[in-house]
């Protein structure tokens, strides 16, 4: 097919929106971050290898407040704590301390925001304990 006619092509399926990169992007925000907890910087690598602009990025990620990701990620966290966890031990704490901000890592939050979220959540369960951040 030459190259007139691909972009003929395309030109028109934009026209009636079956090639829309914004509307993708606002969609898979909003699926990615439903379904798998996913934070902002993680979704905007997946846009990325998926061709979307940074820009086109940057606008699908507005559906996400940063109160709707420290949300995620607490629900994230308190469904991943066990009550039969001995926080009292430091090195049982830590352990889990560090096994919860990693899951977070693990799903593009920042670190900052994992461990403030995993410190607060476990100080919620057991209130005998201070963080050794």
């Amino acid at each position: 097919m030459p190259a007139e006619v691909a972009a003929a092509v395309l030109d028109r399926f934009e026209e009636v929106h079956l090639v829309d990169d914004a509307e993708f992007a606002r969609m898979w925000v909003r699926s990615r971050f439903q379904s798998r907890s996913l934070a902002r910087g993680a979704l905007k690598r997946e846009l990325a290898d998926k061709g979307i602009t940074a820009e086109l990025a940057d606008e699908a990620l507005e559906q996400v407040s940063p109160e709707n990701e420290a949300a995620s990620a607490r629900d994230l966290v308190r469904r991943k704590i066990r009550p039969d966890w001995d926080l009292a031990d430091r090195q049982t704490r830590d352990k889990h301390v560090r096994r919860l901000a990693s899951m977070l890592a693990r799903k593009g939050y920042p670190p900052s925001l994992a461990f403030r979220i995993v410190t607060e959540e476990l100080h919620a369960g057991d209130g005998d304990w201070e963080p050794t951040v």
